[in-house]
């Protein structure tokens, strides 16, 4: 763990330099005061031991990385059949594009992107209320995160709440269709909420440990998904984490992972470790350009690519 902390550190020393480059979400209000320049790395291993660097420490909103948790959740609430609501297919367009979803009646391409988020989280409402739902999500998260801290951040979601028109845009289209069955407000409301939760790399490193070990927590011994969903999760964040730019996150990094806006982006190296990189400048595709950077030399560095 030693060389890899040196590893750690060595990229990290490298890129800070670039520090701000990208451009933060300003659409979101709270998310345009983020400090462009913030930049940390944590890699956890399968043992539970940290390689961190920067701001690996400081919490940030997670804003989409927190799909891959509420997939998890969905999956093991409503099995295969969440699967007859949302596809497994790259999108090719935008993460809040609307284009698709007349053409294939609703259906959102894959989980990943809003509109697939969104049907997922109406899963997560049937038979119990919004604040019953948004409490599920936090504790999972805080149960998964090795002990750092998981908050909602209030303020962004009431930004996402007063901006997000595109999303309601998306929920009410859905709707149209039958398959969003809850309270547009509610789904709304717990969406919302859900990207708000802030935590650190440390933090979310340690959440995508299960997804490294075939669906088993190897800190706790906890199983929190079978191995198959814990499969197909990695596959969907490999050919969708980052909506149009997936294929060339998978061609530079070759790795699973989840983006959002946030800034941060979760990478699954299976067998070995999770990774955890933040920095708030965005590519054009809403993925951190620093951070996209920063795995590609890791996975490089460690010979961690899966091809």
């Amino acid at each position: 763990m030693a060389d890899l902390q040196s590893l750690v550190a060595e990229i990290h020393a490298e890129l800070a330099p670039r520090a701000g480059e990208g451009r933060v979400a300003d659409y979101i209000p709270a998310l345009a005061r983020v400090d462009p320049k913030r930049f940390g790395i944590a890699v956890v291993d399968l043992d539970g031991r940290v390689a961190a660097a920067g701001d690996a420490r400081v919490p940030f909103s997670i804003q989409s990385v927190s799909k891959v948790f509420t997939l998890t959740m969905a999956l093991k609430r409503s099995g295969a059949e969440l699967w007859t609501r949302v596809g497994r297919e790259p999108s090719g367009s935008p993460f809040n594009s609307i284009v698709q979803l007349e053409a294939e009646k609703g259906v959102p391409r894959n989980p990943l992107i809003n509109a697939g988020a969104l049907v997922v989280t109406d899963t997560l409402l049937d038979g119990r209320g919004p604040r019953a739902a948004a409490a599920d999500i936090v504790e999972t998260l805080r149960g998964l995160a090795g002990g750092e801290p998981v908050e909602t951040d209030g303020e962004v979601a009431d930004s996402e709440a007063r901006t997000g028109f595109r999303n309601a845009s998306l929920a009410n289209f859905i709707r149209s269709f039958g398959n969003i069955r809850n309270p547009i407000d509610d789904v709304l409301g717990v969406y919302f909420g859900q990207c708000a939760l802030a935590t650190s790399c440390v933090g979310l490193a340690h959440a995508g440990l299960y997804l490294a070990n075939g669906g088993v927590d190897p800190v706790t011994g906890r199983r929190i998904l079978d191995a198959a969903g814990a499969r197909r999760i990695c596959a969907v964040m490999m050919t969708c984490g980052h909506y149009d730019a997936s294929g060339d996150f998978a061609f530079r990094v070759g790795l699973p992972g989840k983006s959002g806006v946030g800034g941060g982006i979760l990478a699954v190296a299976p067998k070995r470790a999770a990774i955890c990189v933040w920095s708030p400048g965005l590519g054009p595709a809403g993925t951190s350009l620093l951070g996209a950077l920063a795995l590609e030399k890791l996975a490089a560095r460690t010979a961690w690519s899966v091809f």
